[in-house]
């Protein structure tokens, strides 16, 4: 699968094309317990920069930037966001230039994951947390328009009605070939929950569990996406609140266990701001009886392995 085909001479649009990804199983002690089967849809090896949720949720906003002659991507992000690194990659595959707001002041050296954005070429422009907040008003986008000329925006984290279309694609095309009854995924913006319950039509389990402290706005979020993008109301899916171990980013000693474990004795690599915390919460929540003896759980993994910590 590729992206269509853009009315100007992209550069090196073969290296964004989509690999399918296979499904692991995870025979954990915690699942065997319970009487549950636990795999994980390994969508972090879906492109090596661009990967997992990330590759879906820019696909439709790159294609409706080129529909628009539009050389300059613009966007917003923390200084370990996922997204930032996904569009400064896709954006070099491109040939396009690409700008990132981001929230709070600059830390030298720059971490991985902004280091790799600078390093495809994206420029950066550091705004106060206050004034990061104003980031959806006119006035601050008029702004920035003044300063960096014409530009494509895309909102932070990727998620906009573009977003939701290319994951209830990714649910569409991808996960309804698999046999689960519980899809359990991470949730920063909400873009990606709602594009799988829009393309599973609300006919399955969805938990969304939150990598933000007091991440239950996320629920009204999720709410007003799926509206934008089908008018509908749907059943069956839920956010878990409980498992961002101390907000975005944030990590303990057991968090970083359990990824270690994970990667040593099952060959599952996770990342500490999104898949560990994922992985966290459904080991919680399997260990605490929610999924019926019996059943099939499929945690989906977003990539961001950039993230890891060494």
């Amino acid at each position: 699968m590729v992206w269509h085909q853009f009315h100007y001479n992209f550069q090196s649009l073969k290296n964004l094309t989509y690999n399918p990804t296979p499904v692991q199983e995870i025979a954990h002690p915690a699942a065997e317990s319970a009487g549950v089967r636990l795999l994980v849809k390994r969508e972090d090896l879906n492109h090596p920069y661009v990967s997992g949720n990330k590759w879906w949720k820019l696909k439709y906003n790159l294609t409706s930037a080129a529909d628009r002659g539009v050389l300059t991507l613009l966007t917003f992000g923390g200084a370990f966001s996922n997204h930032l690194y996904a569009t400064a990659a896709a954006a070099s595959a491109l040939n396009l230039k690409s700008i990132g707001i981001i929230r709070g002041e600059e830390t030298l050296p720059l971490n991985p994951t902004l280091q790799f954005a600078k390093d495809r070429g994206m420029i950066f422009k550091y705004v106060s947390r206050e004034q990061y907040r104003r980031k959806a008003e006119p006035e601050f986008i008029e702004k920035l328009r003044q300063e960096f000329g014409g530009f494509y925006e895309i909102p932070e984290g990727g998620s906009n009605i573009l977003a939701v279309k290319g994951c209830a694609e990714f649910a569409e095309r991808e996960l309804s070939k698999i046999d689960f009854d519980y899809l359990c995924l991470p949730v920063g913006t909400g873009g990606t929950i709602a594009g799988l319950i829009c393309g599973f039509h609300g006919k399955k389990n969805i938990i969304g569990i939150s990598v933000l402290k007091n991440g239950e706005f996320l629920q009204t979020e999720i709410i007003n996406h799926i509206r934008d993008f089908s008018a509908q109301v749907y059943p069956d899916w839920s956010l878990l609140t409980a498992y961002h171990l101390g907000g975005y980013a944030k990590v303990t000693n057991d968090l970083l266990l359990l990824i270690d474990e994970m990667k040593l004795v099952y060959d599952l690599p996770l990342d500490p701001v999104y898949t560990g915390k994922l992985v966290w919460g459904a080991l919680k929540e399997i260990e605490s009886g929610t999924f019926k003896r019996g059943s099939t759980i499929l945690l989906l993994h977003t990539g961001g392995l950039h993230g890891i910590v060494n």
